[in-house]
């Protein structure tokens, strides 16, 4: 063999380990960064209790007018929009007034409140008061509409004025008409009236 070939082939060797050596080094790097990726994914996060499904609107206040001229005035001290439907609002610590055209007026209190801007419909929650004249009635749900001309009371409802006081399960008005009709859901029971 001669002095060249002997030279070439110790050459391609050292080029071969030269390679497995850069190739094995290599290898153990993207190990290293797989382990190092596989622990940071590992490891606990923390996150945010953040609820991204409402926006949240301090001192709220809507005041609209129904066909035959009654004002409805409805306040709240906070209110969150529905980012799955923006035109429902919920409602904490509500106050409505209708004010109608006739003089008369009535105001709603409740601890919760679901308000539609679209057509005004409201419905009141847990704890609410409705004062109307001499008139006082309390209930845990109350379903309110200028466009059905009703106020629909239910669940613990008791109503009082000097004269009398009742309970009931539930009390339907017509603002139109002022007509009310007081009953129970099941036939077996009665309206409790109290006379003063």
């Amino acid at each position: 063999m001669t002095n060249s070939l002997v030279i070439k082939i110790l050459l391609g060797i050292s080029a071969i380990i030269l390679v497995i050596f850069f190739y094995s080094k290599l290898l153990n790097k993207k190990e290293k960064i797989s382990l190092a990726e596989q622990t940071i994914v590992e490891e606990p996060t923390i996150v945010e209790d953040v609820d991204t499904t409402t926006n949240v609107i301090k001192d709220v206040s809507y005041i609209s007018k129904d066909t035959r001229g009654n004002d409805y005035i409805l306040n709240a001290y906070e209110g969150q929009i529905d980012l799955s439907n923006n035109k429902i609002i919920f409602l904490t610590r509500v106050k409505a007034t209708v004010n109608m055209v006739d003089g008369e007026f009535i105001t709603i209190q409740s601890d919760f409140g679901k308000y539609n801007i679209d057509n005004y419909d409201t419905i009141f929650s847990k704890n609410v008061i409705i004062d109307y004249a001499d008139n006082q009635t309390r209930g845990d749900y109350v379903d309110f509409s200028l466009e059905r001309n009703s106020l629909i009371i239910s669940k613990n409802v008791t109503y009082s004025n000097q004269n009398s006081s009742l309970k009931a399960d539930a009390v339907e008005i017509d603002i139109k008409t002022k007509n009310a009709k007081i009953f129970m859901y099941e036939k077996k029971k009665k309206v409790k009236i109290k006379l003063n």
